[in-house]
């Protein structure tokens, strides 16, 4: 007896080693939650990080499987994105069936929801993932006056609810011309604009009679979708590039308090002092978008001007119609980086920034206790091109082991 309490005793002294102890140490690491440390370690248990800090402060237990890299970050997020709805298949000439990304039948759909058409095995997960990417907002895309829903999701698991952070998120909304190029009506701004409004105003009476009538009608999902967006339990991301279709999104916001979210934005930089007054973030456009038509006055270095400004923004990757459906995120962060926003404020803009405008941040963004357990190992500079995301971590499993 007195043996069996003195090894009881031993092991409750000792370090309990749980399944899934994992242990990262980087030569440097950025915590995007405070100052880079210089030869850090980060604990995780269970999915979860458990420490974080210096080597000489931080004791990595016996047993537990140690991974080290020149550069440790926290797992990136994709602020906007399509993957999982757009699929890599697609990019084969005639081959559309995993195209999900917008429902072209008719412009006003704000019922429809992504995890419906979430395909998690598509190999483009797999493959943005290797990038380091472990959070995706994806949904339907831009294109419609209202294209359907949007989630958040880690790019792992076999079906959507095995990636699930967030089934519903915000709803998908597009001003501007690319609109009309999709559907027959609307052919203007003003009928775009006017077409949202009613939309917002008929679940206002829906929400009216329905609640005053003794039997009310059947369920009308359209409606019931959009009173969640007026109710401020989805936001309301609106693509917009144009000066024009920007301030169209920030009356709305006025008229029908809504939690705007601003997707694209081109010409962002020509309207901060009014972001910043309606206090609404930007999910800025991939630094190497094309510029042409409505995006012709993007400029590469837009991140700069909005950090310059002060106003809360993201970098995204997008909807892109040719191969392979999808830009990829460290790249688009490089190349803000050598044009004026720096390496910090960069890896910033894919990591704690989209989490707080997505109210993910509690989970992800940065590498504080309690916290998922995602992070990426590089072999040098993050943004560098000679650079590689070598491993990749998703709430303590290792998702990827190839250098990219």
């Amino acid at each position: 007896m007195r043996r069996l309490t003195a090894i009881l005793l031993a092991l409750a002294m000792s370090p309990c080693l749980w399944a899934g102890d994992l242990a990262v140490r980087g030569e440097t690491l950025y915590t995007m939650a405070g100052e880079p440390i210089r030869d850090g370690v980060v604990l995780i248990r269970d999915g979860r990080i458990r420490k974080v800090g210096p080597a000489s402060r931080v004791h990595i237990p016996d047993g537990v499987t140690t991974l080290e890299a020149k550069v440790v970050t926290p797992g990136l997020v994709d602020a906007h994105s399509t993957v999982g709805l757009s699929g890599v298949y697609g990019a084969r000439a005639g081959q559309v069936h995993d195209q999900d990304q917008l429902e072209k039948t008719e412009p006003v759909q704000p019922m429809l929801r992504p995890v419906d058409a979430y395909n998690a095995s598509d190999p483009l997960i797999e493959w943005v993932r290797q990038f380091g990417v472990t959070t995706l907002h994806t949904g339907h895309g831009p294109g419609a006056v209202i294209s359907g829903q949007t989630m958040i999701v880690k790019p792992r698991g076999r079906t959507p609810e095995d990636a699930l952070v967030e089934e519903a998120t915000a709803i998908a909304i597009t001003l501007g011309p690319s609109v009309s190029a999709n559907y027959e009506t609307p052919g203007t701004r003003a009928k775009s604009v006017a077409m949202l409004r009613t939309a917002l105003v008929e679940a206002q009476a829906y929400r009216t009679k329905r609640d005053d009538d003794d039997k009310p009608a059947g369920r009308d999902l359209k409606h019931e979708s959009l009173l969640r967006l007026l109710d401020g339990e989805l936001k309301a991301m609106i693509t917009a590039h144009r000066v024009t279709d920007i301030a169209a999104a920030l009356r709305l916001k006025e008229e029908f308090d809504l939690d705007l979210i601003l997707d694209g934005a081109s010409e962002a930089y020509l309207l901060t002092d009014e972001l910043l007054e309606a206090a609404v973030p930007v999910l800025l456009h991939p630094p190497m978008m094309r510029a042409a038509r409505e995006t012709e006055n993007a400029t590469i270095e837009s991140g700069r001007l909005l950090a310059e400004a002060g106003v809360p923004f993201a970098i995204q990757t997008g909807f892109e119609s040719y191969v392979p459906k999808t830009r990829i995120l460290l790249f688009e962060a490089a190349i803000a980086a050598a044009h004026g926003l720096g390496l910090e404020r960069a890896l910033e803009a894919v990591t704690i920034a989209p989490a707080r405008i997505l109210e993910v941040d509690h989970r992800v963004g940065s590498l504080e206790k309690g916290k998922d357990g995602d992070l990426v190992l590089f072999d040098g500079d993050p943004f560098e091109y000679t650079s590689h995301a070598c491993t990749v971590v998703i709430e303590g499993e290792v998702v990827s082991e190839e250098c990219w």
